[in-house]
């Protein structure tokens, strides 16, 4: 039997100057960002584009931390819902962006509660199992470099559903820090406890996403987290077990308070360019289409960046025969760009897709 190589402190650690000033400026920077973007993200009338779209990019940026490499063109053509399109890796993307929608609609039905059923089901949706916590002995993290093991995670599941019983009530009645701290604290726990025998690392940073709604920082899961651990992630995984191996706390908490600041500050930036372009799009509409005009006309072309023929039937209520014309009015003014593949037409919203290609750079 492996010996786990960490001991699962109780939270919050002890020993933790939780008040350094380092720790407090980066705090203020984080939180004003954060504030920031929630804000901005009202600005947006369907909160329903917002979680579609961005979701889409965390999923994708969260996956690449963990080898599955796709691109925009594949993740959009697979949300045609076309399943002879779809690669393995935007699968596996698509899996995410369902598992981390399903986390948030669970956890409003549950008045904010973020519970360990939750987590294994969105585990479930993730990797498309029946499957719960491990329950075979012998999971060990190594160096994907070196093939050296670094960490030895518990190996009984008494211990695991132990730990994660604790860490379930540190989520849901603990109020004695500030909520970033304890959502880095959270997702540190969660990736060493490793309760699952795949898919640690992703379903971790949904329940980051998730507990800054939980705590009313944001009102959706908008918030593009992965990217910035996706681009530091030699320090990100460095970090994690320098606290195992140092109990180096203060470095991890900011590398987390960094990571909320970045990724807020470049999505408020994405969010107000979709503003714009939706106020643009909708002049155009206005200007050029006024009898095709409508709200969820506009929602539509920006709720699905790729979208077809059945997709408007469904949002706008109308007949197959309607939809097509008003996309085919549409790609006739160049307001959407019409593509072929196969037997299928798509038309893409072009100004949209080039917005969100340049936010991932």
């Amino acid at each position: 039997m492996l010996t786990p190589s960490y001991v699962i402190p109780a939270l919050p650690p002890t020993g933790v100057d939780f008040d350094a000033p380092a720790l407090l400026k980066a705090l203020a920077v984080a939180h004003r960002h954060l504030a920031e973007l929630k804000g901005c993200a009202k600005s947006i009338p369907n909160q329903g584009i917002l979680i579609n779209t961005l979701t889409l990019q965390e999923a994708k940026a969260s996956s690449e931390v963990e080898s599955y490499v796709t691109t925009q063109d594949e993740l959009f053509q697979a949300d045609l819902q076309l399943p002879e399109w779809v690669s393995p890796a935007a699968k596996e993307v698509a899996r995410y962006r369902e598992a981390l929608k399903q986390g948030f609609e669970q956890m409003r039905a549950q008045r904010g509660l973020l519970t360990q059923s939750n987590l294994i089901s969105l585990f479930q949706t993730l990797k498309s199992s029946g499957e719960t916590y491990r329950t075979m002995p012998g999971t060990v993290l190594k160096n994907e470099r070196t093939g050296a093991t670094v960490f030895v995670p518990p190996q009984e599941t008494a211990q695991i559903q132990t730990h994660m019983d604790a860490l379930e009530r540190f989520v849901n009645e603990f109020d004695g820090l500030d909520p970033l701290l304890c959502m880095a604290l959270i997702h540190h726990q969660f990736e060493s406890i490793h309760p699952f025998s795949d898919g640690n690392g992703r379903i971790g940073r949904i329940l980051c996403v998730l507990y800054l709604t939980k705590t009313s920082l944001l009102d959706a899961p908008v918030l593009y987290l992965s990217r910035y651990i996706n681009r530091n992630k030699s320090d990100y995984y460095r970090l994690l077990q320098a606290v195992r191996d140092e109990g180096a706390w203060h470095d991890w908490l900011l590398f987390m308070l960094n990571a909320v600041a970045s990724t807020s500050e470049s999505t408020v930036l994405l969010v107000n360019g979709m503003r714009e372009l939706m106020a643009e799009t909708k002049r155009r509409l206005r200007e050029e289409l006024p009898k095709l005009y409508s709200q969820d006309l506009l929602n539509n072309m920006f709720r699905h960046p790729y979208t077809r023929i059945e997709f408007v039937q469904k949002d706008l209520n109308v007949t197959r025969q309607t939809a097509s014309k008003y996309l085919k009015q549409l790609a006739e003014r160049g307001i959407l760009q019409s593509q072929i593949r196969g037997n299928n037409t798509y038309y893409v919203n072009e100004p949209l897709v080039r917005l969100i290609a340049n936010g991932d750079l």
